[in-house]
């Protein structure tokens, strides 16, 4: 899994666990003291999908919270431990009690038919404000949104639209009132909060052609580490006027999660079957961790020593992946 050098120096520092079939994103819950996994399941075999809680420290299962329909995307709130699963195949957004795993509502973001001349928006990404109970949600498609959901009783509060093609990416600075997309078109979109209105947009780099994926922030610095599924680079960008602080030499990449506690960051690079680790104050490579087949989603546990990842196994439209995927979990310390 490692290069010998590596392997000597961290392989009792990590622990990789299967744990079931079509695994996207992970939430890490401090009060439950859990990590949960949103997985699809088999594509053709299963109609809904498994939320599996995992112990933080043996990746063992503790709790299977089947779903009527398909989970991919995830966040928390942790003051009222709800989770938050979107249902991309489905248009919906699925809250769940983090304690009991019980469904607590369900809502519907784009209720038109699919047709040969319709495409209704897909969830993807989705991040909870605590101070307020708002969930919001990116819509994708070649005109994207963002809906605004209320977190405790699953109502739409408002849709944000014109967020550009595809606006996969999703980041909140909650204390400063500001919510961040990115999207197809290379661009980093701003929205007030306060207001929900997009206040800027600004395109990082005209000199080639961009897909930024993700987004997480370094909100002290006023700092949004972006990644690009075209160019072999991590985009650093200054979140107040959209300027380019750096861009680092990484492969093409997918998540992307900055440490504050740390102050690194960590960037998943799905075709390398890699995970970076990237000094947030030098830029430069710490640590490059060997995870095939396809490393995934992350998430941080609360003291920011413990990173995980979920790893895909190969698999295609036609044939789908014969053993479950995986977790890894990675000591930094």
């Amino acid at each position: 899994m490692f290069s010998s050098v590596l392997q000597a120096q961290t392989e009792p520092e990590l622990l990789r666990k299967a744990v079931g079939k079509g695994a996207y994103e992970m939430v890490y819950s401090q009060g439950e003291n859990a990590l949960y996994l949103a997985t699809s399941q088999s594509r053709k075999l299963d109609k809904g999908g498994i939320i599996y809680r995992l112990d933080p420290q043996t990746l063992e299962i503790t709790q299977i919270i089947h779903n009527e329909i398909k989970p991919f995307g995830a966040a928390i709130n942790p003051q009222t431990n709800t989770l938050y699963f979107g249902n991309t195949v489905n248009n919906s957004v699925t809250a769940i009690d983090g304690k009991t795993g019980e469904v607590k509502g369900r809502l519907v973001l784009d209720a038109r038919k699919r047709s040969d001349s319709v495409k209704p928006l897909a969830p993807r990404e989705l991040v909870a404000d605590a101070s307020t109970d708002t969930v919001y949600i990116t819509g994708l498609g070649d005109s994207s949104v963002v809906w605004v959901v209320d977190g405790k009783d699953l109502t739409l509060r408002t849709t944000i639209t014109e967020t550009g093609k595809f606006g996969t990416g999703l980041a909140l600075d909650a204390a400063a009132s500001r919510l961040y997309v990115t999207n197809a078109d290379g661009e980093l979109v701003t929205i007030d909060t306060k207001t929900n209105k997009i206040i800027s947009r600004k395109k990082l780099d005209e000199s080639k052609e961009h897909f930024l994926l993700n987004i997480s922030l370094d909100p002290a610095t006023h700092r949004a580490f972006i990644t690009d599924s075209k160019q072999p680079q991590l985009f650093v960008a200054d979140t107040r006027n959209g300027n380019i602080l750096q861009k680092i030499d990484v492969p093409e990449s997918l998540a992307v999660l900055f440490n504050p506690i740390r102050n690194e960051v960590y960037v998943t690079h799905r075709k390398a079957g890699t995970v970076s680790v990237v000094d947030a104050k030098s830029y430069k490579l710490l640590n490059t961790f060997k995870t095939p087949v396809h490393p995934n989603s992350l998430a941080l546990s609360h003291d920011g020593q413990t990173l995980y990842v979920s790893v895909k196994q190969a698999a295609s439209r036609d044939k789908e992946a014969s053993e479950p995927d995986d977790v890894i979990r990675i000591a930094l310390k």
